[in-house]
């Protein structure tokens, strides 16, 4: 089991900006305004040869006008609950406040080994500032800039040496990766929330509530893969807020990144143009796709709706229609472990191989019996075909003329190796080359 070292403290002190320094690179939004990270948030960070994993939080406050409030509450909470260490974060700019002290109390109660880090202090003249945190009753505190560096070496030297002496172990590592995609507000962390069991992410009916990429470990029903819960993607014209622009980033890189993209699309709305732009930011990625329609269970509906909606759907993305349609209902937990199979079995067709012999076997009979149009009186020949050892299906037809093949006979090459060989929500690519 990896050691979790996590870091907690009220809003605005800095923990995303120690959180990216330690793993190196930008990982969680950081921005001047309160209360940017919502969610828990995970990475891998290494210090002296000793690597471990650190959780970035969402502020802790009380008292506040924030919706938020309670949910990021229960965030922390689970965050301590799951820490073998805790940094726990203030600011000397405000010096201790009442929210602090709460923390602390929480900390104490909680048995696990906390350091108090002072945050923002960038040169010696806020030293003595600092002097106010000894009022909690502890014997040492860390003063740092997490904006700067200076003052992490210490901190990380003291948390290693409290950390059990245990080989780390990634629970990622290796793992497939299933990114859950889709517009504001369409269910995405419920759908999360609701295939692990408990409030993992935090879910209102504001569009909009999550904000960075959260990955979990799924590991139920035989299955293990990464969950990433990702922000709602919307439409370039109404993304007014950098905090807003650097989550959409967030939600296509990780869609970039994954292995299977679940699209989640509102049942009460319908496939809205930019439910099209997420599917081809996969569709171009070559990510394995399932479309989960949401809200199922607020849609009136008799025996036809659920076929004409799925035909309204396969007909907007016509050119590549072969993708599985699942409706499915988040809040009653309805056909959501059915998504995971199926979303499975589109991961088990994205990294198929098909032996060479098996087919050429099987696809020269289908050339021989439908060869591709002749061009001037020239007759084209398809001799052999590879599937290259690429991530996702991609496959090389040998020819005498390939500039002659237009694209109806690459299609309808395509679905004959569809049918023959069930690649069923995975995109393919398919070259025609000389001999």
């Amino acid at each position: 089991m990896s050691n979790i070292v996590a870091i907690v403290g009220r809003p605005n002190v800095g923990k995303s900006t120690l959180f990216n320094r330690l793993l190196e690179r930008r990982e969680a939004i950081v921005d001047a305004t309160a209360g940017v990270t919502r969610d828990r948030h995970y990475g891998k960070s290494e210090w002296s040869g000793t690597e471990f994993t650190v959780i970035d939080t969402g502020g802790y406050d009380i008292g506040t006008e924030d919706i938020f409030e309670t949910e990021i509450r229960k965030q922390v909470q689970l965050a301590i609950d799951e820490a073998t260490s805790i940094i726990f974060m203030v600011s000397v700019e405000e010096g201790l406040t009442d929210t602090d002290i709460e923390i602390f109390h929480i900390l104490r109660k909680s048995g696990k080994m906390f350091f108090v880090v002072v945050n923002k202090v960038d040169s010696s003249k806020e030293m003595l500032p600092a002097t106010e945190f000894y009022q909690l009753g502890i014997e040492k505190y860390y003063t740092l800039s997490s904006a700067t560096g200076s003052g992490t070496g210490e901190l990380l030297d003291d948390i290693i040496k409290s950390l059990p002496d245990e080989e780390y172990e990634d629970p990622f590592e290796g793992l497939p990766k299933f990114t859950i995609a889709g517009r504001p507000n369409v269910g995405k962390s419920t759908f999360t929330n609701a295939l692990l069991g408990d409030e993992r992410n935090i879910v209102t009916e504001i569009a909009g509530t999550t904000r960075d990429s959260i990955q979990t470990l799924y590991k139920k029903f035989g299955h293990e893969f990464v969950l990433i819960d990702t922000a709602g993607i919307r439409k370039k014209n109404k993304v007014n807020e950098d905090l807003e622009f650097y989550s959409v980033m967030r939600s296509v890189r990780a869609i970039e990144n994954a292995d299977i993209v679940l699209l989640i699309i509102d049942a009460t709305q319908g496939w809205e143009s930019q439910d099209m732009n997420i599917f081809g930011i996969a569709q171009r990625n070559r990510k394995g796709i399932v479309i989960l329609v949401n809200k199922w269970d607020l849609v009136e509906k008799d025996s036809h709706t659920m076929k004409e909606f799925e035909a309204g759907i396969k007909q907007k993305i016509a050119q590549f229609s072969d993708v599985p349609v699942l409706f499915i209902s988040a809040l009653t937990k309805q056909r959501i472990l059915k998504a995971v199979e199926i979303a499975v079995e589109v991961f088990e067709n994205r990294k198929k191989k098909i032996k060479t012999s098996k087919l050429n076997e099987v696809m020269l009979p289908v050339f021989q019996e439908i060869p591709p149009p002749a061009i001037k009186g020239k007759y084209i020949k398809i001799k052999y075909c590879v599937q290259l050892p690429t991530p996702s299906p991609q496959f090389v037809f040998f020819c005498n003329l390939p500039q002659y093949i237009k694209e109806p006979y690459k299609r309808f090459t395509e679905n004959r190796l569809r049918k023959l060989f069930n690649f069923t929500g995975v995109p393919i690519e398919i070259y025609f080359r000389k001999k």
